[in-house]
């Protein structure tokens, strides 16, 4: 609904492209179409505004629903934040936004900085066999505390930058401005299974 969409469609196109699976990438904005994918990406981009458009027509509780169901997921960034179920901004606190919380995390945004302190560096994912991987850094939220149930996929300056429960993965950075597909043939492959 907002942010980086067009760019997630072109990596998850390339995904299915250089795995030679067939299937269709479209955009999701009604509880309907939620149904109907077999996996879903939540770009980076405005949390907030991500979460208030997603309440239109129950879209984020269909989406809440799927999830706990286990439809795979990349939830990028922002992406990351509506996956989680705790967020905190250092300047207002608690942010009261609406969250999936079908990833048992606590997030804190901006932990990285402003748009000014955006950066770029390689990350190792080793649990999904993905190593020397191009992090994009954006306005980068990190996650501060995890459940049992989640497993950290990757640390940047000692801060968790990706998690894993299930077929569900968060990043803080932007996989798709990367040119790597990796994590979205990850996505694909999760929802093959």
């Amino acid at each position: 609904m907002q942010g980086d969409v067009e760019e997630n469609l072109g990596a998850a196109r390339q995904a299915l492209s250089e795995m030679s699976v067939s299937g269709e990438v479209i955009q999701v904005k009604t509880p309907s179409a939620v149904s109907a994918v077999d996996a879903i990406i939540i770009p980076g981009g405005e949390s907030t505004t991500i979460g208030r458009l997603s309440m239109a027509g129950d879209t984020l509780a269909a989406l809440r629903e799927r999830l706990n169901s286990g439809m795979p997921a990349l939830g990028i960034c922002a992406g990351l934040i509506l996956l989680s179920s705790q967020v905190y901004d250092r300047r207002m606190g608690s942010t009261g936004q609406p969250l999936l919380g079908v990833l048992d995390v606590r997030l804190e945004r901006n932990s990285f900085g402003r748009q000014r302190q955006s950066f770029e560096t390689d990350i190792d994912m080793e649990p999904l066999g993905i190593t020397g991987f191009r992090g994009v850094f954006i306005r980068a939220p990190s996650v501060t505390a995890v459940s049992p149930e989640v497993e950290v996929l990757a640390s940047v300056d000692g801060r968790i930058v990706a998690v894993r429960r299930g077929g569900i993965v968060g990043t803080s950075f932007h996989p798709e401005l990367s040119g790597n597909a990796a994590l979205h043939r990850n996505l694909v492959d999760a929802a093959r299974r």
